[in-house]
């Protein structure tokens, strides 16, 4: 699990521990990069989770990880750094751009977004696997990704990320696959059955 200074890295921990997973905490270059699998959590400014990611070139230990197929999660602010840019209070900052995108305040008339909420996952998902449409996931955010500008690839060799939609005021992003890239807006860990069910289809990729 990455440490970059944001993020409640210990309930995380405990969650993904309870499935027989041995869970280290680091901020350590080389032991995030050769893990088994990486979690990077997440929670706050979009700008200070980025600035807290590039203190311990967190950017450079994803696309390095991606880069080889080693299995990435992230959550929460964790899943929104790996867009293009965040966009706050006016301030633009720029992500990790694993995804074109931006993530913005919701259009939503009570934020934050907080509390429980189905998603609309699409078919094939492999973290939703066994889970039903009225599978409810804790989320606490006012800023999301809502719309996704993906241009198709003209070869048809590259497979496109699966986007998991929910709504609150409108739509946005609650989770996307991408090969060996996962992430999701909600909180797995603090989602009951539902997020403890996602968590364990997660490691059964790493």
């Amino acid at each position: 699990m990455l440490d970059y200074g944001s993020g409640n890295l210990r309930s995380a921990e405990r969650a993904i521990a309870r499935h027989g997973a041995d869970v280290t905490v680091t901020s350590d270059f080389d032991a995030a990069l050769e893990a088994d699998g990486l979690v990077v959590p997440g929670v706050g400014a979009f700008e200070a989770c980025m600035a807290g990611l590039r203190k311990i070139k967190g950017e450079r230990i994803i696309g390095r990880r991606l880069a080889g197929g080693r299995p990435v999660l992230g959550i929460c602010v964790g899943m929104q750094i790996l867009f293009a840019k965040g966009v706050e209070h006016g301030v633009t900052t720029e992500g990790c751009h694993e995804w074109p995108g931006t993530v913005e305040r919701l259009d939503a008339p009570i934020l934050p977004h907080m509390g429980w909420n189905t998603v609309d996952a699409p078919p094939g998902s492999q973290l939703f696997a066994g889970l039903g449409a009225d599978a409810r996931f804790y989320f606490v955010h006012s800023y999301g990704v809502r719309t996704w500008e993906l241009e198709p690839d003209p070869t048809g060799n590259i497979k496109p990320p699966l986007v998991t939609w929910a709504e609150h005021g409108d739509r946005f992003v609650a989770a996307v696959e991408n090969g060996p890239l996962f992430a999701t807006q909600f909180h797995p860990e603090k989602s009951g059955d539902a997020g403890a069910q996602l968590l364990e289809n997660w490691l059964a990729t790493v």
